[in-house]
């Protein structure tokens, strides 16, 4: 998974910037909250106008923040559970925004009835790839597998839409297919590893007067 390996790339490249953020008294939790809010303004006014090519670059721009916030974190001594939870949903806002400016604006003055399926379906899919792990490790498990994670789909999607907004011809399309079949492809491989890793395994019961059933999802 490409997210893993640039890790430490990634860790090396922010390293002077952690230690000033750290000298001045940045916190991660701020560094999520301004990438998150930069991002869902970028894709709306840049993405959702039809600028794509600078509403995909400064959505790129806020996402770094997402790869600095965890490594402030660890300098600091590590995260919180307050800051995962903020990390997690900035995530998901964050992404829901990219799609959501791409269904908007080819819902409208872009006119490309595809191209909003297929957004509506990606975005989709990577909210059941992020649940399905999220819901695994609530009961133990991992799911921690998957050719298409978050990584990949924002590179995916912000090339493509980057490289439509230059003037090349599908660029857009072809992103949204790969990243389609790459999001289904992971969904499969996280309920299988599920599958696997839970063989054997029960939920705990319930106890005496509370309702029967499956958690509540």
């Amino acid at each position: 998974m490409l997210g893993v390996n640039l890790r430490p790339a990634v860790a090396r490249f922010w390293a002077p910037v952690v230690r000033g953020l750290l000298r001045a008294g940045v916190t991660a939790n701020t560094v999520t909250t301004i990438g998150t809010v930069g991002a869902v303004l970028s894709a709306a006014f840049g993405i959702g106008t039809g600028h794509l090519f600078w509403g995909a670059f400064a959505v790129t721009v806020f996402v770094l923040l997402d790869m600095l916030d965890g490594a402030l974190a660890r300098a600091r001594g590590g995260g919180s559970v307050f800051g995962a939870v903020l990390d997690s949903t900035g995530d998901r806002a964050a992404d829901a925004a990219i799609f959501g400016g791409l269904v908007w604006w080819f819902s409208g003055a872009g006119d490309n009835r595809l191209l909003v399926l297929l957004a509506l379906l990606c975005l989709v899919l990577g909210v059941l790839t992020s649940y399905v792990k999220a819901r695994a490790e609530g009961v133990g498990l991992s799911a921690d597998v998957g050719i298409v994670e978050r990584t990949e789909r924002l590179i995916l999607v912000l090339v493509g839409t980057g490289f439509s907004g230059l003037g090349i011809p599908y660029a857009v399309h072809v992103a949204l297919w790969v990243l389609l079949v790459g999001s289904a492809v992971t969904v499969a491989q996280r309920f299988v590893a599920v599958r696997r890793e839970s063989r054997g395994m029960q939920l705990p019961t319930r106890s005496s007067g509370e309702p029967t059933g499956r958690p509540a999802s």
